[in-house]
């Protein structure tokens, strides 16, 4: 969420009188985050974030914001797209697509308990339950087609031993790729990056999920996956915290139950996880754009943590 595109108050003023959300009275740019521009907007009716988006085209944007309109209208706390008069909830503006959505309340929490990702289990299985009957189609943009154009892109920039290890982990997850196991995961719309700066709580009460423009048709269980990986590990080491990530999988389990597959393939999806995240974090720092405010994760973490995944796999251990 870098700004990459300046944009003038009277520009989003004008955005957000045809939008009929009131007058606009504070524009502040928003530094976390590196694929789109995004925007506080804070009107005389409310406050909400208008996001620019840098990537993504005016076609493949559809899906992700009547996603979250499905999933709103279905109760999942997430933020929902402002319509103009027409209904439109794609637009324009400064010659790129745009999209303006309510302001979630609350908070991050980075240092999270138990509790918290209990609540963050629960409400992600029922954001999977919740977009079954979702009609759309798009691929995880940022899946194994992704990562195999993008490997040999990114190894020029590493030692000996990352080559080998990122080379090999993608021979590996092409092969569980092309199994009937692979093949039997439950998929529908994921998330795919909710990460602990994605996610807004108030206290102890997850009050939404945002950010969902890496949505897209995966496995359910690489969703789990990359919240794992995130939400329940040590940062330090990417150790995974056996007490938080159990605490999620079963909060998850009681929303929508596991499959056999499932759990079987748990370990190789954190791999898969972990590796999606350190290919993008080294293109994003060997490869970055020219942006205000930006500032490119650290991709070594990600190699820690996909290290860890291999060394020591983790199990859900469900007795049910």
């Amino acid at each position: 969420m870098a700004v990459f595109t300046e944009v003038g108050f009277d520009a989003a003023a004008s955005l957000a009188d045809h939008l009929g959300i009131g007058p606009l009275t504070e524009l502040k740019g928003i530094a976390s985050g590196i694929e789109n521009t995004n925007y506080f907007a804070d009107t005389a009716k409310g406050r909400y974030v208008l996001t620019l988006f840098e990537r993504l085209t005016a076609e493949q944007l559809p899906f992700y914001l009547h996603l979250m309109k499905h999933l709103a209208v279905k109760g999942i706390p997430v933020p929902e797209p402002q319509a103009d008069a027409s209904g439109e909830i794609l637009h324009a503006l400064c010659g790129k697509p745009a999209s303006v959505v309510n302001r979630l309340v609350g908070g991050h929490q980075l240092a999270p308990d138990v509790i918290h990702c209990e609540q963050v289990g629960m409400m992600l299985a029922r954001m999977h339950l919740a977009g079954g009957d979702y009609p759309r189609h798009q691929p995880n943009l940022r899946g194994l087609d992704w990562w195999t154009e993008t490997v040999p892109v990114v190894l020029p920039h590493l030692t000996p031993e990352q080559a080998e290890l990122i080379s090999s982990e993608l021979a590996f997850q092409q092969h569980l790729a092309g199994t009937p196991a692979y093949a039997s995961l439950p998929r529908g719309p994921v998330h795919a990056d909710l990460f602990r700066d994605n996610v807004m709580f108030d206290g102890h009460r997850l009050t939404g999920f945002f950010d969902f423009y890496f949505a897209g048709i995966d496995t359910f269980l690489f969703d789990i996956a990359v919240c794992l990986n995130d939400w329940c590990i040590d940062l330090d080491t990417g150790r995974m915290e056996t007490e938080r990530a159990a605490a999620f999988v079963a909060a998850y389990h009681r929303e929508r139950e596991l499959s056999g597959s499932e759990r079987r393939l748990m370990p190789a999806l954190l791999r898969a996880g972990a590796l999606r995240f350190w290919i993008s974090r080294l293109w994003d720092f060997h490869l970055p754009r020219d942006a205000s405010m930006l500032k490119p994760h650290d991709p070594t973490h990600f190699e820690r943590v996909l290290r860890q995944r291999i060394d020591d796999p983790w199990h859900p251990g469900l007795t049910t």
